[in-house]
């Protein structure tokens, strides 16, 4: 029995040891097993291949070289084979290898308002999409975000439950506007900008602010680089006489409650305050940014002079708009509802024609979801219905199955929606395929067509309330990468949620 004891003594020291070698190799092993559960390859090491890359300066057949979260290299026809025989290499063939979708415009409704949609559903639905980076808006999710300690929520809400990267608008209101302190705690504790809403938002915290407001905002975002976003409708004196305007079932009806001179009257008045963004003004630095045009008339027009004075100004639209058209949309069918509305099909066509020329510099998907209920579909009523249009996972086939009518090329679909709104966002390493970027890819093949009905793979938390069931596209994701990870392929998820909340780094965040 002594003997026994002293003998377990004697391998204490060597107990302890293997303990205190274990402990210390414990967090690169969760480390590790972390990334496996990130990723639906195993490799942190390995090539891309694909006969069809868009890269920032050609398309180019060859391959993509990734070493854990960025891009090392780029490398055209075959001469990269003997550097690879190590390495995994993953053949997409004649599919489109490019940047993942950067979707600067998305209400994700969380924390607060889940039971709408949610990081997790949200963004599975988006890199099923091809989405890698989105931006959420500062309402719908309850609280709204705006001040330090509602995008701290935000932020905490994200952790551990978002597939794609996720970044941060916060809210411009009448209640922070004149306070530069809390405008710059908002700014300093991450926010990638600023947005407000010119008429009513429909969210309690969220109200609407005029241009004196935004005069203010600007200053501030002055100092810090970043952009002001603007949802631009002003209320203006309706004229509901005409018969049949009172059917609340018919679209028209709703389409005459938000004219296209609402648009107007904003823009008109934004550009008073605009002029300050020029070189030498008062918020030179500042970036005003107009979201989801949906007027391509007098609108667009005054976009564009404001251009040519030098004011810096941006404007999006959205695929909801290019897609569809006003007498389209059948009665009751409160879908297609969203502010601005989707408008007449002249209209539409001068919005592709825009943003073909380079006048609309940019796409987001506006996507904007709710619980079911709110659509109000037994009753069909636009004017009591919940606006917006759900939409995260199409944005892609949607562009490209309208667009490709419109002749639009790979090189248009990545400016739209990597490069533009990368700047935007001043996400420098993300919105092309290039050495030293992060590896944020989407694969997917132009040709192959697909309904979207009851059988396709939605991972939208409320697929009937989306405008695009019942759809046939064309472009079909294959598989997206986000920061190196295998998140998304064909039907299957990566096994964590290992997207990244991106924060602004203050004060020298800067638009590109």
């Amino acid at each position: 029995m002594e003997s026994g004891k002293l003998r377990l003594l004697a391998l204490l020291p060597i107990l302890a040891s293997l303990i205190l070698l274990c402990s210390d190799r414990l967090p690169q092993f969760v480390r590790q097993s972390k990334r496996i559960n990130c990723s639906l390859v195993q490799q942190r090491h390995y090539w891309i291949a694909s006969k069809r890359i868009v890269t920032p300066d050609a398309m180019v057949s060859g391959a993509v070289e990734v070493k854990d979260e960025k891009i090392v290299a780029v490398v055209e026809g075959d001469d990269w084979r003997g550097n690879a025989w190590s390495h995994q290499i993953i053949d997409y063939g004649e599919a489109v290898v490019m940047p993942g979708l950067i979707d600067v415009h998305a209400h994700l409704d969380d924390p607060g308002r889940t039971e709408w949609e949610g990081f997790p559903s949200g963004t599975m639905a988006a890199v099923a999409g091809g989405i890698t980076t989105l931006i959420d808006m500062p309402l719908n999710s309850y609280p709204s975000t705006v001040s330090e300690e509602t995008l701290n929520l935000k932020v905490q809400a994200a952790q551990g439950r978002i597939f794609v990267d996720v970044g941060f608008w916060g809210g411009l209101v009448p209640e922070n506007a004149f306070n530069s302190t809390a405008l710059e705690r908002l700014l300093e504790a991450g926010a990638l900008g600023l947005k407000s809403f010119m008429c009513p938002s429909g969210i309690n915290d969220f109200p609407m602010t005029n241009s004196s407001h935004i005069r203010e905002g600007l200053s501030v975002l002055a100092k810090y680089r970043r952009p002001l976003l603007v949802h631009a409708e002003i209320p203006q004196e309706l004229d509901m006489s005409d018969e049949g305007a009172a059917n609340p079932r018919s679209y028209s009806t709703y389409l005459k409650t938000r004219p296209a001179s609402w648009e107007e009257a904003a823009i008109r008045e934004l550009l008073k305050v605009s002029k300050n963004t020029r070189g030498g003004g008062v918020a030179e630095g500042a970036h005003l940014h107009i979201v989801h045009l949906a007027d391509a008339g007098s609108s667009l027009d005054l976009i564009k002079e404001a251009k040519s004075s030098g004011d810096s100004i941006s404007v999006e639209t959205c695929p909801h708009y290019l897609a569809f058209s006003a007498e389209e949309i059948a009665d009751g069918d409160t879908r297609f509802k969203c502010a601005p509305p989707i408008r007449d099909v002249h209209n539409r066509e001068k919005l592709w024609e825009a943003l073909l020329d380079g006048e609309i510099d940019m796409l987001s998907s506006d996507h904007s979801p709710s619980a079911p209920e709110l659509k109000l579909f037994e009753e069909g009523d636009f004017l009591r219905a919940w606006g917006g249009v759900s939409s995260l996972q199409f944005v892609l086939p949607v562009t490209w199955s309208y667009g490709r009518k419109h002749g639009i090329s790979l090189r248009q679909l990545v400016t739209w929606w990597s490069e533009k709104p990368a700047k935007l966002a001043s996400q420098h390493l993300k919105g092309a395929i290039a050495a030293g970027n992060y590896a944020d890819i989407v694969a997917w093949d132009p040709d192959v067509e697909f309904e979207v009905d009851d059988d396709h793979p939605v991972y939208l938390k409320h697929r009937n309330i989306s405008a695009y069931m019942g759809s046939k596209l064309a472009g079909k994701v294959v598989a997206t990468f986000g920061r190196g990870n295998l998140v998304y392929q064909t039907g299957k998820h990566a096994p964590a949620a290992c997207g990244v909340p991106i924060l602004a780094k203050s004060p020298h965040h800067t638009i590109c």
